[in-house]
């Protein structure tokens, strides 16, 4: 892979041969991510919680980032990462399989409620815990953002003069979108780009790396050319890719928060993880997602405990 192809969400761990855009691609890890033991553990309280994560390495990282958190309030906190998509990691907590598990606030509001008309970050935050299901409640939200978003090359760009969605609704239907297998349902997707921009790509790709490595790929070599790539990703300024803008708030606001077991998450724990949202910034998502998903490879485990210990979280 070009060294410039730098991975983002979901850590893939097998490289496509060809990519003829037929992506039939499978969450990291081997197994069952809720089946067996935890790789995380820690001591201090009775009331044990097990963090999850979803299929992609910012969701592990800050998974990994509760957890040491957690641990170091004297709260016992393990971990089970790469458990899947939102339909799946939800269903996890309410089933007790995890009991934490961080999530996107206006991407969790329209999975819950997708007839919801809130706009901005305080509009989403405010509905949430409403649309919540019995037994699951929020935490704080960060400061941290991460959006999904309409990504093109510069070449794209300038051959369409591509500037916002709303450029690229004039010309939707010459364009292949990729994206994740979700994004052909889902309220923000092409349901969403079709009601709030009227746009219908010629063609929909589904690509199960959540904007990472073969998404960027197929993008390069012009197999898609519009792709969901996250906004904390470290591959748009290493490949020059151009966001576009979404004038009409296809996307809702995004900040970084804990989804909880109500009756399984203490004061002890809450306090811990609310402190976690209170110092978590998106300039921190984004040094996080260069140090796991660019050159160094490193583990979402080692980049959470670099990140607590310069909060002073740990020592």
């Amino acid at each position: 892979m070009n060294k410039n192809l730098l991975p983002t969400r979901r850590a893939l761990l097998v490289a496509a041969a060809g990519l003829s855009v037929a992506f039939a691609v499978t969450a990291c890890g081997g197994g069952d991510p809720l089946a067996g033991d935890s790789a995380t553990a820690g001591g201090g309280s009775d009331a044990a919680v097990v963090v999850g994560s979803a299929n992609f390495p910012e969701s592990a990282t800050v998974a990994e980032i509760y957890a040491g958190a957690l641990n170091a309030a004297g709260v016992t906190a393990s971990t089970k990462l790469n458990i899947g998509a939102r339909e799946v990691y939800i269903k996890a907590v309410e089933d007790g399989s995890v009991d934490i598990v961080p999530d996107y606030s206006g991407n969790l509001l329209g999975y819950l409620d997708s007839k919801t008309t809130a706009k901005t970050a305080e509009e989403v935050l405010a509905g949430l815990p409403a649309a919540m299901p019995d037994g699951l409640s929020v935490l704080d939200a960060a400061k941290a953002e991460d959006k999904d978003a309409m990504v093109v090359t510069a070449e794209t760009a300038a051959k369409y003069n591509l500037k916002s969605i709303e450029d690229m609704a004039k010309v939707c239907s010459e364009l292949t979108f990729g994206a994740p297998p979700e994004f052909k349902t889902r309220s923000y997707g092409l349901p969403g780009l079709k009601a709030n921009y009227d746009c219908v790509p010629k063609k929909f790709t589904p690509v199960s790396d959540g904007g990472g490595p073969l998404t960027v790929k197929a993008l390069l070599n012009n197999e898609i050319q519009v792709a969901d790539i996250f906004t904390t990703s470290p591959a748009i300024p290493a490949n020059k890719l151009v966001v576009l803008t979404d004038p009409k708030n296809n996307w809702l606001a995004q900040q970084v928060l804990p989804v909880v077991k109500t009756d399984k998450v203490n004061d002890a724990a809450t306090k811990a993880l609310n402190n976690v949202s209170s110092m978590l910034t998106t300039e921190d998502l984004i040094k996080l997602n260069e140090q796991v998903s660019g050159a160094e490879k490193m583990d979402p485990a080692a980049a959470a405990a670099g990140w607590l210990k310069d909060k002073g979280i740990t020592k």
